[in-house]
């Protein structure tokens, strides 16, 4: 029985030239054995959300979300709530592609990154729950975090990651503390602090050693919590950052790991959370890490095995298949 696979691009992501490269993107699909068909999103709030829903419910065999993190935001948020789910594979077409660094997909070149599903390797990715919202990559809430979403789209659009740097420059001196309320799997916090951000993957807005250790598909959270709000402590801390992910020792950072987070400011102000970028609603807020919820295509030859984790076991399948060494460590599946 042949496979379907839909594609769903938006047209205007990144510098918008994702149109003319979806009958490239199509064949590719189908010289890797899925019969291929195409949505294009529309001005209408969630387009992607519901049209990935709606494939998923009639039965696709794969989703391919083609966009910034946000529209792959929409596409999980569309297939994650069902209980039959289909593989999922991403070509990025925004400003920083997080999701698609992570997994190591070609991001300057669509086609490309439409050919990492002729590989036929996946690796089985966890996904975020945010009370009744998910997410991919990362949820956070503090100041800084307003940043990805306090960026106008035709700013992202002229000047791309350059955009944020510009934001985050105008943002940083307004950098105050609150009060917070944390609950994770190891304890409780209590205490001033001007961010928490929960990870998933290694790249966060572009850079990869925020989240030194993270390994997909483990399961958990990596929760960073930034205490200070000195803009002298902030800037040492994004040096120890761009320096080997020296930061997570910092005594003004609390770093661990979690399933579950419950998180609200102590004073009962509105904390806005973001969500993969976009703002995802506001505090109280439960997050719970749904461990391999969703196979996703990835260049798994280009992943460091220890970044693996959890998602490992499936590798060894695909090893055991394709009588191949795909994570380097000298073993074919699982001996």
């Amino acid at each position: 029985m042949t496979q379907r696979a839909r594609l769903i691009y938006n047209p205007t992501a990144g510098n918008e030239g994702m149109t003319r490269y979806v009958a490239e993107i199509l064949n590719v699909l189908e010289s890797a054995g899925y019969e291929a068909s195409a949505f294009q999103t529309t001005p209408e709030p969630f387009s992607a959300k519901k049209e990935a829903s709606r494939a998923t419910e009639d039965g696709f065999d794969l989703v391919v979300a083609a966009g910034g993190d946000g529209t792959i935001n929409e596409v999980v948020n569309g297939i994650a709530p069902h209980q039959r789910r289909p593989k999922m594979a991403i070509i990025p077409a925004g400003t920083t592609n997080d999701y698609a660094r992570a997994l190591k997909i070609p991001r300057e070149d669509p086609v490309a990154a439409a050919k990492v599903v002729a590989s036929g390797k996946t690796l089985r990715m966890d996904i975020g729950q945010a009370n009744d919202t998910y997410f991919m990559n990362i949820a956070a809430g503090g100041l800084l975090t307003e940043l990805t979403y306090a960026v106008p789209s035709e700013f992202k659009s002229i000047f791309g990651y350059f955009a944020y740097v510009m934001k985050g420059a105008e943002m940083l001196p307004a950098v105050r503390r609150f009060p917070l309320h944390l609950e994770y799997d190891e304890g409780t916090y209590d205490g001033p602090a001007s961010m928490f951000l929960l990870a998933m993957t290694n790249s966060i807005g572009g850079f990869e050693q925020i989240v030194p250790d993270s390994a997909l598909g483990d399961g958990k959270f990596s929760l960073i919590v930034v205490k200070t709000a000195n803009m002298a402590d902030i800037l040492v801390l994004m040096g120890k950052v761009l320096t080997g992910g020296r930061h997570v020792d910092d005594p003004n950072i609390i770093y661990t790991k979690t399933r579950v987070l419950k998180a609200s400011r102590g004073d009962g102000d509105e904390m806005k959370i973001n969500l993969d970028g976009e703002y995802g609603g506001s505090d109280p807020m439960t997050f719970t890490n749904l461990k391999q919820h969703i196979e996703m295509y990835a260049n798994v030859d280009e992943i460091p095995a220890a970044a693996i984790g959890g998602a490992a076991d499936h590798v060894k399948e695909v090893e055991t298949i394709a009588h191949q060494d795909i994570d380097g460590d000298g073993k074919i599946g699982i001996k």
